[in-house]
C-alpha cells in the first residue's frame, strides 16, 4: 500500500506562530485555501482509493476540495489528530523557546511528556498504528496495492517518517513537513519505503504506476527497486525550525 501523507495548508495559528495543538476554531488562512486547492489539483489524477483525516477543522479544510474532485467521502480517524500538548496549547512560540521543555523536544523527543498533554513517543505509536491498519483494510476491501491519503499535522507526519526511515525519534526534528506538502510512504512485506518526503512539486503521475496485485500465488513479492526520482527535501535550519504545528 502507498500512502500520501499531506500536512494541513497554512493556518491562522501558523501565521499567529502560537502552538495550535488541539485547539477548536484554528482556519486555514486564504492562503491555506488556495494551497488545498493546489493540492487538490496536484492529486485529482491519481487512483487514490480512500481520504483520511485528523478530525481538526484545519485538516478537514485541506482534503475538502480533493473529495469533491475525486468523488470520495473523507473519513477522519482521531488517531491522527493533532499531539496534545497539553499546557502548551495556544501559547506563543516565541514563550516556549524559553521553556526548558523545549530543548528537550528539538533533542531527546522520545522523552519528551507535554505538561497535562501526550508524549511525542505515544504519538508515534498511534500515528503509525493507523496508517498500518488502514492499509491492511484497503489491501483486503481491493485485492491490489491501493493508493490513498492521510491528512493530519507536521509533527504527527514527521514521527512516522522517522518510523519509515528506521531512525529513532530523537532525530524526527531533522524532518521538515511544510504546510501543504506531501510525504509518500510505500508500506510493503518487509519493510517501509521513503518515496517522497516535504513535497512541494507538482509531477506526481509515477506514483499512478505502481499498481501491483498484493500476492502472486503465495509468495512473498519483491520489495519495490526504490524511490520514485524528483522528490525535494527541505533542510532544517535553527532549532525553532518552522516544522512544529503552529
Amino acid at each position: 500500500m502507498t500512502v500520501i501523507l499531506l500536512r494541513h495548508g497554512v493556518s491562522t495559528s501558523n501565521t499567529a506562530r502560537t502552538l495550535a495543538g488541539r485547539k477548536t476554531g484554528v482556519e486555514l488562512t486564504e492562503h491555506g485555501d488556495a494551497q488545498a486547492e493546489a493540492v487538490a489539483d496536484r492529486l485529482a489524477g491519481l487512483p487514490i482509493e480512500r481520504i483520511v483525516h485528523s478530525p481538526l477543522l484545519r485538516c478537514q479544510r485541506t482534503v475538502a476540495p480533493l473529495a469533491e474532485k475525486l468523488g470520495l467521502e473523507p473519513v477522519f480517524d482521531d488517531r491522527l489528530i493533532e499531539v496534545d500538548y497539553g499546557e502548551w496549547t495556544g501559547r506563543p512560540i516565541a514563550e516556549l523557546l524559553n521553556e526548558p521543555l523545549w530543548k528537550v523536544v528539538q533533542r531527546h523527543a522520545s522523552g519528551a511528556v507535554f505538561p497535562g498533554g501526550e508524549g511525542l513517543a505515544q504519538v508515534q505509536v498511534r500515528a503509525v498504528a493507523a496508517l498500518r491498519e488502514h492499509d491492511r483494510a484497503l489491501a483486503e476491501q481491493h485485492g491490489h496495492d491501493t493508493l490513498w491519503v492521510a491528512c493530519t499535522h507536521g509533527d504527527v507526519i514527521k514521527s512516522v517518517l522517522a518510523d519509515a526511515l528506521g531512525i529513532h525519534l530523537d532525530g524526527f526534528q531533522r524532518i521538515v513537513v511544510e504546510p501543504a506538502s506531501i510525504s509518500v510512504i510505500r508500506y510493503t512485506p518487509t519493510a517501509p519505503y521513503v518515496w517522497r518526503l516535504n513535497d512541494t512539486g507538482t509531477d506526481l503521475s509515477a506514483l499512478a504506476n505502481q499498481q501491483r496485485p498484493v500476492a502472486d500465488s503465495g509468495a512473498e513479492k519483491a520489495d519495490p527497486a526504490g524511490p520514485v526520482p524528483g522528490g525535494e527535501v527541505g533542510s532544517a535550519g535553527s532549532e525553532d525550525n518552522g516544522n512544529s504545528e503552529r
